[in-house]
Formats: structure tokens, sequence, C-alpha cells
């Protein structure tokens, strides 16, 4: 038996990245699941590789009829919806305040807050009809501590922990739990998106991947499977009492530096004092 036998999911972002690791890791448990995104070419060959378990709608998660479709297609396809993975998000470089447009604010704003808060506004009535539900929602480390992302990705992110938090309380009483994860540094193609050179996405990675092992007291990078393992505990039964909290999957990063270069770092103060 999968641990999510008889549910269903939704997961935005769920072409690429974590979305797509998680996707097939719901479909290994049992779910069926409806990858929402606007990568149409990946969306489909992902949903075509799941088989019936999977099916693909076009979703952007600014635009409330699409949110809207998507959380409609599960329940039309699979009959009821019982994970809503609120994933999509874009990223941020790190500008100078007086240097972000009003345009880039508005874009970031608009998915990373917007589309978390049009897949709750959503799921809800479906939900409190069922009586049960979980939501997840893709917070981020930047969302705790600054200095871990741009300026507005980072607000983003604080408002995504609120957004949380403050529909917990309120959607708690129907049985349905809301909470998020905040992934520290996972290797997804939203850094190279960030970056504005798509074309060296593999080679951004790569760096990447050397450049987080040095970060956080776990020495390796974040893969996006460990941002799936967390929402698979989340929309599974075993986390039944837990609501409006945020879970952290950053490797140790969070608590601090890794404790060798704290030694280090300590030697050479006192060598100076």
């Amino acid at each position: 038996m999968g641990r999510l036998d008889g549910k269903v999911a939704v997961i935005t972002g769920g072409a690429s990245g974590i979305g797509e690791s998680t996707a097939k890791l719901f479909v290994e448990e049992g779910a069926k699941v409806i990858i929402a995104d606007v990568q149409d070419q990946k969306g489909q060959a992902l949903s075509e590789s799941l088989g019936s378990a999977a099916a693909y709608a076009h979703t952007d998660v600014s635009s409330e009829s699409d949110v809207k479709a998507a959380v409609h297609a599960a329940v039309s396809w699979f009959g009821r919806l019982d994970c809503m993975f609120n994933n999509a998000g874009i990223g941020e470089g790190f500008i100078p305040v007086e240097e972000i447009t009003w345009e880039n604010y508005q874009r970031l704003v608009n998915i990373n807050i917007g589309g978390v808060f049009l897949g709750i506004k959503h799921a809800a009535p479906v939900m409190k009809k069922q009586g049960s539900g979980s939501i997840i929602n893709t917070a981020s480390v930047a969302g705790l501590l600054a200095g871990n992302g741009g300026h507005i990705y980072s607000t983003t992110k604080h408002a995504v922990i609120g957004l949380t938090k403050v529909t917990a309380t309120e959607l708690g009483e129907s049985g349905i739990r809301v909470n998020a994860i905040c992934p520290g540094g996972i290797i997804t193609p939203i850094f190279a998106d960030a970056s504005d050179q798509p074309e060296a996405a593999d080679a951004i990675m790569g760096v990447l991947e050397e450049a987080f092992k040095t970060v956080q007291p776990i020495r390796r990078a974040g893969m996006p499977i460990d941002i799936a393992n967390a929402a698979l505990w989340l929309a599974s039964d075993e986390s039944s009492f837990v609501n409006g909290t945020s879970i952290v999957v950053d490797g140790g990063a969070t608590c601090g530096g890794q404790w060798t270069k704290t030694i280090e770092n300590a030697k050479k103060m006192e060598e100076l004092l």
C-alpha cells in the first residue's frame, strides 16, 4: 500500500524541479495528480510518463481562472481533492533596491504570493465539503532570514509563511491543514531562470551543487526529492495533527554555518586579538 492511496493532488509548478519530483513520488505512493504548469511540453511529457494516474493542466498561477480550472480538473477527472501543493514560484537575482523595476516587483508578487493565495482560495471550498484536506505552500529559508534571496523574492516568501498561518487558523476548523515548506539550497531550475541565462542552466546547476556543499552542516546540495519527501509527509495522514507550521528543509543552514568553519573563524579572531 502507498502512503497516498486514494488521494488526489494538484501540484503547481509540477512540470520541473521540486514539482516534478513531487508528482513522481506522489504517484509512486498511490496518488492521482494534476500537474499544473505553464511549461506545456514538459508537463505533457511528465503526465504521459506517469500514465493514467496523472493529467496535465496548463496553469498560470497568477491567473485566477487557470487556478480554478486546475482544481476543477482534479475533481472532474479524479473525483476529489486531498492535497493542494502551491509550489509554483519564480526567483530573483540580488539586485540593489533602487534598480528593482515596478514590473518585476508586480510579477514576483503576483506569482509567488498571488499563486499561493489563489490555490488556497479555490481548494478550500472543495476540501470543506469533504471535511478534510492538506494545503502545502512552498516558502523558503529566504522567508525566515534576510540575505538568502533578493529583496522582493524574500518578501514574497515571508508573506507565504504569514498566509499559511492565518489560513490555517480558519481552515483547520473544517479539517483542512495548511502548512509551508521552507527549502534551503535546493538545486532547481529557478536559479538559472533568475540568472537570465537559461541556456547555461546545466553549468549553473553544476556550480551551485558544489557551492551548496559548503554552506550548511550537511555537506551536500539539497535536491528536489528532499522537498518532495517533506511534501509527501504533509500530504499523508501521518501529519494529521500538523497545522500552520513551516517545515525547514535546509541541511541545517539556518542553524548557522558549518562547525569546522566556525572554529576556523574563531581561531582567526583569536590570532587577531
